[in-house]
């Protein structure tokens, strides 16, 4: 039995990786933000603690009752919580980008230094980062997720070359559009964040409030949160895991598409992506 950590498992994929984790053998323990969440997910028969990757002290306690619950042997760690603030770049607040690096970047870093610092110790493990295909490409208005995901990127291909030899692996899984809550998440930030009467871009935000409420998938190609929770098992079970794992089409195209087409061209494309 493996002892995996997952974050953000109040629901979309990292609930249904602790649903598919645990049906597969493994001892699982959820990280939620909220106590109804934890409460929720307790009832239902998971291990669970209350993690904020926004506070620092959030985040030491909960690592250490990870430890603990887990006797002293942690195997994988599956960063998956993240959201997403939407809006122009120019409108965004300093603010604003400090709470999204806060969660995506510096927080889920914090953990995965004090997982690092574990693992070294017991010779083995598995870190697997839930990246994006905006960690690839980056879409209009949506700059602030952009820089996190690529900041994300950067530390874990930097970790993956400093940790050659230590017995621990770094693996990175880049969606593109999956079913989950995430622009439901998206729209309540981009109501606190984004002013859009007094925005040079307030005709385009009416599309971009009509895309982040439409129900059901926004996106075509998109894919069930099961996708990227059996990359998330290849990445902790095979003995050769990959470096990055692509999930959905839309990952595919434009992963080829930087690779090959002129930058010009490239932009072209993502100017009309981004419009949609």
């Amino acid at each position: 039995m493996k002892n995996v950590l997952i974050t953000g498992c109040s629901s979309g994929i990292g609930l249904r990786a602790v649903e598919m984790l645990s049906e597969r053998g493994y001892n699982v323990i959820a990280s939620v933000r909220k106590e109804e969440d934890k409460q929720r997910l307790e009832q239902q028969g998971f291990q669970v603690v209350l993690l904020d990757l926004a506070d620092e002290d959030s985040i030491k306690r909960a690592f250490a009752e990870v430890i603990k619950r887990f006797d002293g042997r942690l195997d994988g760690l599956f960063n998956n919580a993240a959201y997403g603030q939407p809006g122009a770049v120019e409108d965004l607040s300093r603010q604003a980008l400090c709470e999204q690096f806060e969660t995506n970047v510096f927080g889920t870093q914090q953990l995965t230094n004090l997982a690092i610092a574990h693992m070294r110790k017991q010779g083995h493990g598995r870190i697997i980062y839930n990246s994006s295909v905006l960690g690839i490409i980056a879409l209009a208005y949506r700059g602030a997720y952009n820089a996190s995901k690529y900041a994300i990127e950067g530390l874990a291909d930097t970790l993956r070359l400093e940790l050659d030899g230590s017995g621990i692996f770094i693996s990175l899984i880049e969606p593109g559009p999956i079913t989950s809550q995430f622009r439901a998440n998206a729209f309540a930030k981009y109501q606190q964040h984004i002013s859009r009467d007094s925005s040079a871009h307030r005709a385009v935000y009416a599309a971009t409030e009509a895309r982040l409420q439409k129900p059901g998938p926004a996106a075509p190609f998109t894919l069930p949160a099961d996708a990227v929770v059996n990359k998330c098992l290849h990445a902790l079970e095979s003995s050769k895991p990959k470096i990055r794992y692509y999930v959905t089409f839309p990952t595919y195209l434009f992963a080829t598409l930087k690779r090959f087409l002129p930058h010009r061209a490239l932009d072209w494309v993502l100017r009309k992506v981004s419009d949609n």
